[in-house]
């Protein structure tokens, strides 16, 4: 029998070797999804044979599954941590002060990134639902962020949907601080705080959004609306499934057509999706014309636009694709598609700007706060499935106006 000591170095050098593994691992998931994840390029991330990496994960969804586990309880204990302080505006605060001395870490002392958590949707089941269940613990303990006296008001519902605007802020954040040095961190964290706590509001705004009818952002005849039934049809089950759950067979008989006619209108899956993304920025580049169209000020057009864009994503014309599908994309085409994405954050940087020169919204960082907002209205496609008796037409006063008016006010 081996001594007692020579059993925890044993042990103790798995560990060391399983989380350097989980490290490389997640490197590579971040660049290039579940999808292009292999057991190789693990292996090979930490000088190891891929027959090694077997003994610690058999395939390749074990490790992916674990890289993202981790990753979710990596969060769970800054959520726990940040949950000391009684005051919620405090909370919240600690939880982003957190988020960002992780970041700084990552940066700056090469410690492990946090994962891409929003690809979990292509883990293949037992997989799947078992790391499904640690993110809801997740959001269960995110959630206790609103759990205060003075939040009484807020409905269960109207607690869910503010839970999943914080993470989405959180977890879109990696897109964009690259942009930001780590010694600017805290001042990008306070800016975030101050949006999430406050919203857009200038002095005296009220929420009040014009209607923009939900037909004029959708296709209207012909090719376009053959097109956009197609187009439709995938973005719902990409968000459902995710890119590899999203086979062509279940697009095809989703919408009860042969294969042929999928290859027809796409030359092969990535194109689809790449297809699906121009169709969410075509619509959100449409409200944003519409809404700039309207009398008022700024605030009142930007409040029109995020609310016609939260309510399309509940609408029958909706969803728009959730950004979690651009981790399958190959590199060079998720840097184009991101590249779009980010016309669309700034134009509604460019109203924030006119506004804030206005008076009619507040002083804040225009682009932090449409990086924000872009997060906020692409998540609200979840809003159905968190809240599911919300309606359409209540949909912006959920999700929509906690982002604009703050996350604690009414």
């Amino acid at each position: 029998m081996a001594p007692r000591g020579a059993a925890a170095r044993s042990t103790d050098r798995f560990e060391r070797k399983r989380e350097a593994i989980l490290d490389g691992a997640t490197r590579i998931l971040n660049r290039k999804g579940v999808k292009g994840l292999t057991l190789s390029d693990a292996a090979s991330a930490v000088d190891l044979s891929t027959t090694s990496v077997t003994y610690y994960f058999k395939r390749k969804d074990d490790l992916a599954a674990a890289v993202i586990a981790r990753g979710i309880e990596a969060y769970h204990d800054m959520a726990e941590s940040a949950l000391d302080s009684p005051v919620p505006s405090e909370r919240l605060h600690a939880l982003l002060t957190l988020y960002f001395e992780r970041v700084r870490q990552t940066v700056v002392e090469g410690a492990a990134p946090l994962p891409v958590i929003s690809d979990m949707r292509a883990l293949n089941e037992p997989r799947r639902e078992e790391v499904a269940q640690a993110y809801g613990r997740l959001f269960r303990k995110v959630r206790q962020i609103f759990d205060a006296p003075e939040l009484a008001w807020m409905t269960r519902g109207r607690r869910t949907a503010r839970t999943r605007i914080l993470l989405e802020q959180i977890f879109w954040a990696h897109n964009w601080l690259p942009k930001y040095d780590p010694e600017d961190y805290p001042r990008v964290r306070d800016r975030m705080h101050h949006i999430l706590v406050h919203g857009f509001a200038g002095p005296g705004a009220t929420w009040s959004p014009a209607p923009i009818p939900m037909e004029e952002l959708a296709a209207r005849e012909g090719p376009e609306l053959a097109r956009e039934t197609f187009l439709l049809a995938a973005t719902r089950l990409i968000n459902k499934r995710g890119y590899r759950g999203a086979s062509v067979d279940k697009i095809s008989a989703e919408l009860n057509v042969t294969k042929g006619s999928f290859y027809h209108h796409n030359d092969a899956k990535d194109d689809l999706v790449v297809a699906c993304f121009e169709r969410t920025f075509e619509v959100m580049r449409k409200a944003q014309r519409l809404a700039q169209e309207l009398p008022g000020a700024q605030w009142d057009r930007l409040c029109a636009c995020a609310a016609a864009l939260a309510e399309f994503q509940l609408s029958d014309h909706g969803p728009l694709l959730r950004t979690s599908a651009l981790t399958a994309l190959p590199e060079k085409m998720r840097r184009v598609t991101v590249e779009h994405a980010n016309r669309v954050s700034d134009r509604f940087a460019s109203m924030i700007s006119d506004g804030i020169a206005e008076g009619s919204i507040s002083p804040v960082d225009p682009f932090i706060a449409a990086q924000m907002l872009n997060a906020t209205l692409n998540a609200c496609a979840d809003l159905g499935a968190l809240v599911p008796d919300v309606r359409p037409k209540a949909a912006p006063a959920v999700f929509a106006k906690p982002m604009m008016m703050g996350l604690f006010e009414r």
